[in-house]
C-alpha cells in the first residue's frame, strides 16, 4: 500500500462517528440486510484504516511540525489525555496546542526530542543518499502524565514520534550553507553525533536557527503511545520504599499507600507484622495514627496470612464471605472488605543446621467488591515483594511500636541483627530519670454518667411514647404490663446510673421493643408515628440515642486535642535540650511519661536534666491556661487538674514486645514508682481528705527534702515569670498502697496576661 500524501495542514478531522461510517461498517446491531450484505463483501484498505484508527487501543496522533497542534486523534488518544475529539481542528479550525497539555518538564522533553526529528528531514534534504541519525536517536520516548476522571491514579502514557514522512521541501540558504559547513560534503553518521554531543558545537546552532530561519515542511508528525501506568507506578512505589529515607515517614507512607491503592484499585489496605508467638494486624493505614489487633500466632493457623506465608507467594482471596473466617480475618470483614490480596514478606534466616525462611509480615490491599482482584494484580504485586521486604527489613518494629526519634537507633541496631535471623536480645536503656506528669479532667466520669443518663430517659421516653399509642388502639393487658414496665425503667435510670446500666437499658429496648415495631405500625397512624420518631432518634451508628454523649465525647476530644498539641509544641523546644523519651497518652485529658539520661542521650547532664524539669513545669502551665481559654470560650463547667510526680533515682527501662506499651521498668526499685504513677492522681490530703490535685492549680508531689529544695527553686522561677501565684499550699499525702510518705506542693496557675 503506497504510503497517504502529506496533510495540507488545513485541518485534519477527527474519526467520524460510527453511524457516519459507509454501510458496510455499521454495527451489526443496526445495520439492515443490505448493510450486512454489503459488510460481508472484504473491505479494502481504505475501509479499514478508519476502522482500526476508532477502535485501536493505542493512543495515535497527527501533529504539526511547526506548530504542534493536533490535526487528528483517535478515540483512545482523547479519553487517555482527557480530551474531546471535538477540541481537535476541525474544517480549518486551529487545533489543540500540545503543549499546552503537557507538564512543563514534560514541554522541555519534547522541546529537546523534537529538533532530532527536524534535523533528520533537513539532512535528508541536504544528503538523500545517506542515513545519518541513529533510529535510537529517534525513538526517545516521552512520558506524558495525564489525569482521568475514572482512576485515583495519574494516567502515564508512553508517547513515541514518528518523523518519516517529513520532508523539507526548501531551506534558507543561509541555514543550508552554515549546515554544510559544519559536516562537509559527505559526512558519517559517527561526525554528525559528534556534533551533537557538545552543546557549544555549531551544529546545535544550527539547530537552534530552525525556529528562526524560514524553511518549507510537508507532512506530518505521527504520535503513537501506550499506557504505561502500571509500570510507572511500581516503579515508583520500589523507589520510594528502597530509598534511604524510611518509608514510614508520614508523608513517605501516605503517598506508597496511595499508589498501592490505585494500582491495585483497592478501598482499604493493611500491614500485618510477626514476632515471635504474637501477630500484630494494623489498619487504618491512612490515619495519623493506626490501629493495632493483636493475636496469638496460634490463633491464626487456619488462616488466609498463615496460608499466604507457607506458599510464600501472593494469595487472591476473591470473596470472604464464601468461607470460614478466623477471628483476625473477621476483623477485616467487618470494616466492609470482600475480596483480599495478601502479599507475603519472607527473608532468609542463618540456623544451626542451615537456611531457612523467616516470615517478616505481610501486606494486604482489599476492596468492598468481591471478585476484585485478577491474575493481573498478583503479577504486579509479585513484582513488588523484593522491594516490600526490604522496606519491611529495615523498618522492623520503627512503626508497629511507636518508635520514638530517641530511642528509634536501638531498634534500628536490633531489626538489623533480626532480620539476618539472629536471636532476639533485650532493649534497655539504664539508670534513666522520669519525669511523669498529667493533666486531668475532673469528674469526667460523673460528667459521663449524667450524658448517659440523659440519653436514656429521651430514649425511654420515645419508646414510652409508642406503647402508649398502642395501648389507645389495642388496650390488651400485656401492653399495659409493658407499658408499666417501662415506667419503671425510666424511674430506675433517673436513681442514677451504674457501670453496666448503658448496655443493660438499650439491650432490654433492643430485645423486647425494637423486635415488635412491625406488629405496632398496624395498631394506629399514631403508633407509626411514635415508631418512626424512635427509629430516626436512634439512627446513628451506636443505634440509639446518642445526643448527649455525642456533645460529651466531642468536648472530650476537643480538651485532649487542645491539650496535646500544647504538649507537643513544647516537646520540640524540650527536645533541644537533651533527646529524651516522651509517651503521651489521652484518655479523659493526658499525661506524659519522659525519660532521659545517658544511655539515650551520651550528652547528657544534670544541667540539662534540671533545665528538662523546669521546661516540663512551664509545659504543665501552658496546658493549663488553654483549659482556661476553652471554658471561657465553651459551653462547659469540665475542669482539668495539674499533677506533676517527682523522683530523682534513675530506673531501667525496657521494651517488652508481649505488651501493647514501648517500655515497661523493671526491677523492684523502680515497682514503687509504677505504683504510684498509677494511684496519685486520687491521692488526697491527710488533713483535709480532699483530692490533691485541685482545678487550676499545679500540683507537685515529691519524696524528699532535697526533691522539695530542687522543685521549690523551680516554683520560684515560676512566678518570677508570671505563671503562677506566690503562695503555696503543702500537705502529706494518705498513704497509698505499699507507698507511704509522699508529699504534696500546690500553687495557683495565672492565667496569661493581655501583655
Amino acid at each position: 500500500m503506497p504510503p497517504p500524501e502529506a496533510p495540507n495542514h488545513e485541518g485534519i478531522h477527527a474519526i467520524a462517528p460510527q453511524s457516519d461510517l459507509s454501510p458496510g461498517l455499521r454495527s451489526p446491531a443496526i445495520a439492515t440486510a443490505s448493510d450486512r450484505a454489503e459488510a460481508a463483501k472484504v473491505p479494502g484498505a481504505e475501509q479499514w484504516l478508519p476502522v482500526l484508527m476508532q477502535h485501536s487501543r493505542l493512543p495515535m496522533a497527527i501533529l504539526d511540525p511547526q506548530s504542534l497542534q493536533l490535526q487528528f486523534a483517535n478515540q483512545s488518544f482523547c479519553q487517555t489525555v482527557g480530551i474531546t475529539q471535538a477540541a481537535i481542528a476541525l474544517n480549518g479550525r486551529p487545533g489543540t496546542d500540545l503543549l499546552e497539555m503537557l507538564l512543563p518538564d514534560e514541554q522541555a522533553r519534547i522541546r529537546q526530542i523534537l529538533p532530532h526529528h527536524l534535523l533528520r528531514a533537513v539532512l535528508a534534504y541536504l544528503y538523500p543518499q545517506r542515513s545519518l541519525l541513529p533510529a535510537r536517536l529517534l525513538e526517545e520516548p516521552l512520558l506524558l502524565t495525564c489525569r482521568q476522571s475514572h482512576t485515583e491514579l495519574l494516567c502515564k502514557v508512553e508517547l513515541r514520534l514518528s518523523s518519516e514522512s517529513l520532508q523539507v521541501q526548501s531551506l534558507s540558504p543561509d541555514l543550508e550553507q552554515q549546515i554544510r559547513h559544519c559536516l562537509g560534503k559527505q559526512p558519517t553518521l559517527e561526525q554528525v553525533m559528534a556534533q551533537l554531543h557538545e552543546a557549544d558545537l555549531p551544529l546545535q546552532d544550527c539547530l537552534q536557527q530552525l525556529a528562526h530561519q524560514p524553511y518549507q515542511l510537508a507532512g506530518w508528525l505521527l504520535l503513537e503511545g501506550i499506557e504505561v501506568t502500571e509500570r510507572e507506578t511500581i516503579s515508583t512505589l520500589v523507589q520510594l520504599l528502597i530509598g534511604r529515607e524510611s518509608v514510614l515517614q508520614p508523608h513517605r507512607f501516605g503517598r506508597a499507600n496511595g499508589l498501592m491503592r490505585g494500582l491495585f484499585r483497592a478501598s482499604d489496605s493493611l500491614i500485618m507484622s510477626a514476632e515471635n508467638e504474637q501477630a500484630k494486624l494494623f489498619t487504618n493505614l491512612d490515619q495519623p495514627v493506626w490501629k493495632a489487633h493483636t493475636y496469638s500466632v496460634k490463633s491464626l493457623q487456619m488462616s488466609l496470612f498463615l496460608q499466604a506465608a507457607e506458599r510464600g507467594s501472593v494469595l487472591n482471596i476473591p470473596d470472604l464471605s464464601a468461607i470460614t473466617l478466623t477471628p483476625c480475618e473477621q476483623t477485616i470483614a467487618d470494616r466492609g472488605v470482600r475480596s483480599l490480596l495478601i502479599i507475603p514478606l519472607v527473608t532468609k534466616a542463618v540456623h544451626v543446621d542451615g537456611t531457612g525462611r523467616r516470615l517478616l509480615g505481610l501486606v494486604g490491599v482489599a476492596s468492598d467488591r468481591a471478585y476484585a482482584f485478577d491474575n493481573r494484580d498478583c503479577h504486579n504485586a509479585t513484582k513488588l515483594i523484593p522491594a516490600l521486604t526490604a522496606a519491611m527489613r529495615h523498618t522492623t518494629h520503627e512503626h508497629f511500636s511507636n518508635i520514638h526519634d530517641s530511642v528509634r537507633w536501638r531498634f534500628e541496631e536490633e531489626a538489623e541483627r533480626r532480620s539476618w535471623g539472629l536471636p532476639p536480645e533485650p532493649i534497655t536503656f539504664t539508670n534513666v530519670y522520669p519525669l511523669y506528669g498529667i493533666s486531668d479532667i475532673r469528674d469526667s466520669s460523673s460528667e459521663r454518667n449524667c450524658a448517659i443518663q440523659a440519653d436514656l430517659l429521651a430514649q425511654f421516653g420515645l419508646a414510652l411514647t409508642i406503647i402508649e399509642a398502642v395501648c389507645v388502639a389495642k388496650p390488651h393487658a400485656f401492653a399495659q404490663q409493658f407499658h408499666l414496665d417501662l415506667l419503671a425503667h425510666m424511674e430506675q435510670i433517673r436513681q442514677g446510673i451504674t457501670v453496666a446500666a448503658e448496655v443493660t437499658f438499650t439491650r432490654y429496648l433492643a430485645e423486647n421493643l425494637e423486635p415488635n415495631f412491625e406488629y405496632f405500625r398496624h395498631c394506629s397512624a399514631a403508633a407509626t408515628d411514635a415508631v418512626m420518631a424512635y427509629q430516626s432518634a436512634c439512627g446513628s451508628e451506636h443505634q440509639c440515642v446518642y445526643a448527649a454523649r455525642a456533645v460529651y465525647d466531642q468536648t472530650i476530644q476537643q480538651i485532649n486535642t487542645l491539650l496535646r498539641n500544647t504538649w507537643m509544641r513544647w516537646q520540640e523546644s524540650m527536645q533541644t535540650i537533651t533527646r529524651h523519651y516522651c509517651d503521651v497518652e489521652a484518655t479523659d485529658g493526658i499525661d506524659h511519661m519522659l525519660y532521659a539520661g545517658q544511655s539515650i542521650d551520651s550528652g547528657f547532664s544534670p544541667f540539662q536534666l534540671r533545665s528538662l524539669r523546669y521546661e516540663q513545669l512551664r509545659a504543665v502551665c501552658d496546658c493549663a491556661r488553654v483549659a482556661f481559654r476553652l471554658k471561657e470560650t465553651c459551653d462547659t463547667h469540665l475542669e482539668v487538674t495539674h499533677l506533676v510526680l517527682v523522683q530523682d533515682a534513675t530506673v531501667d527501662i525496657s521494651h517488652d514486645e508481649t505488651t501493647e506499651r514501648l517500655f515497661e521498668v523493671r526491677g523492684s526499685r523502680d515497682t514503687r514508682y509504677e505504683i504510684v504513677k498509677k494511684r496519685i492522681d486520687k491521692a488526697v490530703d491527710t488533713e483535709s481528705h480532699q483530692r490533691i490535685t485541685q482545678p487550676g492549680m499545679l500540683t507537685v508531689v515529691y519524696s524528699t527534702a532535697d526533691e522539695w529544695n530542687e522543685y521549690r527553686q523551680y516554683l520560684r522561677y515560676l512566678h518570677r515569670d508570671r505563671w503562677v501565684e506566690d503562695r503555696i499550699e503543702q500537705g502529706l499525702v494518705e498513704p497509698l498502697q505499699g507507698v507511704n510518705g509522699l508529699k504534696f506542693a500546690r500553687v495557683q496557675i495565672l492565667p496569661q496576661s493581655d501583655q
